[in-house]
């Protein structure tokens, strides 16, 4: 009977949180180790199709990195790597977008209809979603061929499968103005489409628990953190590598308009579901200043 009893506190526990984000976007970027463990990708497409079932709106943003290096392994084409982005040729190119669009993205749609939930998979060349930019580096001398940045995103097609009852699962490729395609980074992709539909929360899982006080330290996680002491422990070097992008672009979020940012570990199992239904949450949330209260996740 007790074990009974415990499954109903967790419901208590949820419930003001079912209320509160009813009807809400919530824009999640899936990528990291998670995609290459089948469990941990299964409780995460269950914690996503549970958030649709109970009123949230989930919008997925994939990655696919690891997939990316092992298809370009096998038809032995090596890999460069610039301030760790892909040096993109046109040949390159047309197997990133194969493996993001045509084989990962699908996978993912799969998995939740399987689960009796409601996926479409697109790419941001489909309804022109994402109009790309060749990323360029100011005052300094690298082409990394068709790596692009998100000039404009156009969400329409995205609320329009919301509206129609849909999840929408997005690979982050846009193309310009010419018809030339581009490999995007996909927290880039995340941010900029969070602002764009006006989200709820930007989520990002990770290979680790969030925000460390001591990188090295799995302990020294902070729950929640304020712009000032983010741009103080950048300059510290508290704050660096892959995590730093992603601090970024939840600050830029938040910003523009975006309620919540998250960054949480996809290592654990149903990541999501513990950081949006419980008071204590396993991530950590970026908040702008000391007005946001941190317990209103």
């Amino acid at each position: 009977m007790e074990k009974y009893i415990k499954k109903a506190y967790v419901l208590i526990e949820a419930l003001p949180y079912f209320k509160k984000f009813n009807g809400k976007i919530f824009v999640i970027k899936y990528g990291g180790s998670i995609m290459t463990d089948e469990k941990l990708k299964r409780n995460l497409i269950e914690d996503i199709t549970l958030l649709k079932h109970v009123g949230i709106n989930p919008v997925i943003v994939h990655g696919g990195g690891p997939a990316i290096n092992q298809i370009l392994d096998r038809l032995n084409i090596k890999s460069k790597f610039i301030d760790g982005l892909r040096v993109t040729d046109k040949e390159t190119m047309e197997i990133v977008e194969m493996v993001l669009a045509a084989k990962i993205n699908k996978e993912v749609v799969g998995m939740i209809n399987q689960m009796k939930g409601r996926a479409v998979g697109i790419s941001g060349k489909d309804g022109g979603l994402i109009k790309a930019v060749k990323k360029v580096f100011p005052g300094r001398d690298i082409d990394l061929g068709y790596v692009g940045d998100v000039e404009k995103i156009d969400p329409a097609i995205v609320l329009g499968l919301i509206e129609d009852g849909y999840i929408p699962v997005i690979a982050p490729i846009g193309c310009d103005d010419e018809g030339n395609t581009y490999n995007i980074n996909a927290d880039t992709v995340a941010g900029k489409l969070a602002v764009a539909l006006k989200a709820e929360k930007l989520i990002y899982l990770t290979d680790v628990d969030g925000i460390r006080y001591d990188p090295e330290d799995e302990n020294s996680r902070v729950s929640s953190i304020y712009f000032d002491e983010i741009e103080q422990w950048i300059k510290e070097g508290k704050i660096q590598g892959g995590m730093l992008p992603k601090v970024e672009s939840c600050m830029e979020a938040v910003e523009n308009g975006v309620a919540r940012t998250h960054i949480l570990s996809g290592l654990i199992p149903h990541p999501l579901l513990l950081e949006i239904f419980t008071d204590q949450g396993v991530g950590t949330m970026i908040l702008k200043n000391q007005k946001m209260e941190s317990n209103d996740i």
